[in-house]
């Protein structure tokens, strides 16, 4: 366990700019989450007025945002000790501490309301768990106190895509947490193929990232551990109806890359020396097994849900995949 990180003054707040409250959302995650989410709610083969459906969307997205919000509020503290999130709004003094959280509750509490009273409550309490999964589960308790901080905190953003199921379909079957599953897996190699270099930020913030409790090598042999089941579990899809012939081809191509660059992964040193980085993708050659395992995940992790709406749309105009 990492010593806990050390009490800091956050510089004193500028005039903030909307596009500071704007980043406060962590817009970029948003995307994943907004993707992942209306992939479920078209995979749920239910038909949904159209407006409707664009206001289930938008709760997710302000319901990721307002967690976003309340996470970056919280970690204010530990960011400002990281290269990567030193610039982020409230360590670098644009916004409030108390800002953000009164934008965090604010959008959360609304997104909920209106997923309930527009949309179904199942969806609304299910988005309603998400948020509080992120923003206390993780970000209050597990962030700071385990290893496992993102296997166990990696549900809150494996959620939305039943969160969309459920408002398309007011349920939640098992095609739609098969999608979760996907995700959850994804989560561990996805992080902790960042973190092999990124894991002085950690050490130096407290945080007990895999890297940093365990050493590089034995977070590279769980990776590649993470990487084998998740590139089997996302065949799962098609032996249960959700995900067709072209699915099946997205999902056992970019599972064999993801697997052969996590083989390659655990056999280099990346994370032994000294981590390095001008960003998430500027790195030095040591740590560059991990930088593309870490790139790959993301496009891997598209290809599999755009595959499924691929499929969905092309179902809706009649055209078989």
């Amino acid at each position: 366990m990492t010593e806990p990180a050390p009490a800091i003054a956050l510089p004193a707040p500028a005039v903030a700019r909307w596009q500071d409250y704007v980043r406060l959302l962590k817009p970029r995650v948003m995307s994943l989450v907004v993707f992942t989410a209306f992939t479920g709610l078209m995979c749920a083969r239910t038909p949904m007025d159209p407006v409707l459906g664009a206001v289930a969307v938008l709760c997710i997205a302000l319901g990721a945002g307002g967690s976003a919000a309340l996470n970056m509020a919280y970690d204010a503290d530990i960011d400002l000790l990281m290269r990567r999130t030193r610039g982020r709004p409230v360590p670098a003094g644009a916004v409030q501490a108390a800002d953000a959280l009164a934008l965090g509750i604010t959008l959360s509490l609304f997104s909920v309301g209106i997923m309930g009273l527009a949309i179904n409550w199942l969806a609304a309490g299910l988005l309603g768990f998400t948020i509080v999964f992120y923003a206390v589960v993780y970000t209050m308790w597990l962030k700071r106190r385990t290893p496992q901080n993102i296997v166990l905190g990696g549900l809150a953003g494996a959620l939305p895509p039943v969160v969309g199921w459920a408002a398309a379909s007011g349920a939640a079957p098992f095609n739609a947490w098969l999608l979760v599953a996907i995700i959850f897996l994804w989560t561990p190699p996805h992080f902790w193929a960042l973190s092999l270099y990124t894991s002085a930020d950690y050490a130096n913030a407290g945080v007990p990232m895999m890297p940093v409790v365990k050493g590089p090598a034995s977070t590279r042999r769980q990776i590649l551990a993470y990487s084998v089941v998740l590139a089997l579990a996302a065949l799962a899809p098609t032996f249960t109806g959700l995900g067709g012939a072209t699915y099946f081809g997205v999902a056992a191509l970019g599972g064999l890359v993801f697997v052969a660059l996590a083989v390659r992964l655990a056999r280099s040193g990346a994370g032994d020396a000294a981590p390095e980085h001008d960003g998430l993708y500027d790195v030095k050659a040591a740590a560059r097994p991990a930088r593309d395992l870490f790139a790959f995940s993301i496009l891997y992790l598209f290809g599999l849900f755009g595959a499924l709406l691929a499929e969905r749309f092309a179902a809706l105009a009649g055209i078989s995949t």
